[in-house]
């Protein structure tokens, strides 16, 4: 089936519920039998989508870094890849975790060509959510863009909008096949106003200026795109970063709106799930 919804409007804002309520009955196993893959999903939102869309039936991959490479390697509190997998099981749903260096392009082409062999060339979502520049723009802290380290550039958007694109391409190329297929990019309202810091604004909006493009050229193929704007999310580094005292000071620095409660992370994932059961206002 044909999807052609929101791509001429890819940018998507989340309006939260209770973090306590349940997914929808009529979303239950509305992905049976679809292959999706949602990267950075050890933790955060990332593995909020992961374990929506498993328990909504998906097949899903997941990505993120080994332990030792990883926050997991210094936080031992920190959740893993394999967690979320055993998690996504235990809702019912099947996971295959894949340990993936999303700043290698050989890696992640090695990704994408694992889950052509294995599922014999079928990809219907994809979810962009590996970010690695969280811990370093924490270190940075408010200093304007002419005091950081030049390299901070690289650290934010490195993985966050180049991993981004090179994952979009492979993606493509499979959906464009099928003649079907949903990409999902997770980004914020920094490409709109001033948040956190020079580097971390210019990617998000270069993130949904991709979004917009790449929905016009796979328009007519039946693959849709969109941006997703979650909001501030309490996620297990928020909650690192707020016991260390960063955190506030990257809210108010952001002006960022109020941090959604602890668990709101897997609402995101409502999104996706609704949309590729065919009923993109559900939730």
């Amino acid at each position: 089936m044909r999807r052609l919804w929101l791509t001429a409007a890819p940018l998507l804002t989340v309006q939260f519920r209770s973090a306590h309520q349940e997914p929808r009955s009529a979303m239950a196993r509305v992905l049976e039998g679809q292959i999706a893959l949602v990267t950075g999903a050890s933790r955060g939102i990332g593995r909020g989508i992961a374990l929506q869309l498993g328990q909504c039936g998906a097949t899903v991959y997941i990505t993120g870094r080994k332990p030792e490479k990883s926050l997991q390697s210094q936080y031992s509190n920190l959740p893993t890849l394999q967690q979320t997998a055993e998690d996504i099981r235990h809702r019912g749903g099947k996971a295959v975790p894949v340990y993936c260096d999303h700043t290698d392009h050989n890696d992640i082409a090695k990704l994408f060509e694992q889950i052509k062999k294995e599922n014999n060339g079928t990809l219907n979502v994809l979810v962009n959510a590996a970010y690695a520049g969280a811990k370093d723009m924490a270190e940075a802290g408010s200093v304007p863009f002419f005091e950081a380290d030049p390299l901070l550039w690289d650290s934010v958007n490195n993985v966050g909008l180049r991993n981004n694109y090179i994952c979009c391409v492979h993606a493509a190329r499979m959906m464009v096949k099928k003649q079907s297929g949903l990409i999902v990019n997770i980004s914020s309202a920094g490409g709109l106003q001033y948040t956190f810091n020079v580097p971390y604004g210019v990617g998000k909006a270069a993130l949904d200026r991709m979004s917009a493009d790449m929905a016009v050229e796979l328009n007519s193929y039946g693959v849709s795109v969109v941006s997703v704007w979650p909001g501030m999310v309490r996620t297990e580094y928020s909650q690192i970063l707020r016991d260390e005292g960063k955190l506030e000071k990257m809210v108010q620095q952001s002006k960022a709106s109020v941090i959604g409660p602890a668990g709101c992370e897997g609402l995101v994932g409502q999104r996706p799930c609704a949309a590729m059961g065919g009923d993109a206002r559900s939730c």
